[in-house]
């Protein structure tokens, strides 16, 4: 980095950097110019009106479009989040184990929509249509919460329970040695850690690094 700006041009910089943390719904260019007038005065600007103003200072940023859900179905997951005190983000990762968010996914096994509801199952918690997303979906956060009522919390048991059913966690006093549901559960469980670590939906973060001084 070159010789340091003077304090008040330094200070008018850093302002103008850091607006874009402060507000970052508001479109702004962190990028400096500048340009010296025949009375020479500096003008700096992080808008530039005139061929005049030359690039000063470009910015380093990290742009983080942060926690966006991709999906359409953000608000029927919250929805039934709310009403059957399930964490979002669980039944986010639950879906996105289960289906990835295709809601006309059928397994081998029969299987339906974004939350593979059994028919049976499905008829047990009275949904009517497996491919309706947000019957699915209201109908597994429903079954989610039953099996975490059942196992007293234990989050990895109820997903245990919830790809290979109760029987087969009672049979073996914990998870299944079934590979497909040691897997499930330790993919669910990863994708749960991230979703929640994901700032909140709609964010925009501009994290500013240190300034470039391209020209003095």
């Amino acid at each position: 980095m070159k010789p340091c700006m003077k304090p008040v041009l330094a200070s008018v910089v850093f302002g103008i950097l850091t607006l874009g943390v402060l507000f970052p719904c508001t479109p702004v260019l962190a990028d400096i110019y500048r340009y010296t007038d025949d009375n020479g005065v500096m003008h700096i600007t992080n808008l530039p009106t005139s061929p005049d103003y030359k690039l000063w200072i470009k910015e380093r940023r990290v742009i983080i479009r942060a926690g966006i859900d991709m999906t359409k179905y953000g608000p029927l997951i919250q929805k039934a989040s709310d009403k059957y005190k399930v964490d979002y983000s669980l039944v986010k990762a639950v879906i996105k184990a289960e289906s990835n968010f295709n809601h006309k996914a059928v397994s081998p096994k029969g299987a339906q929509g974004l939350m593979q509801l059994m028919p049976k199952t499905a008829s047990t918690l009275q949904v009517r249509d497996s491919f309706e997303p947000e019957s699915n979906i209201e109908g597994g956060v429903k079954y989610l919460r039953y099996l975490m009522n059942v196992y007293n919390g234990h989050l990895p048991l109820a997903l245990a329970a919830y790809n290979a059913g109760e029987k087969a966690v009672a049979r073996y006093g914990g998870i299944p040695p079934y590979a497909e549901t040691q897997g499930y559960v330790r993919r669910v469980m990863a994708l749960y850690k991230q979703y929640s670590a994901e700032p909140k939906e709609g964010r925009t973060a501009i994290v500013s690094m240190r300034p470039e001084v391209v020209s003095d």
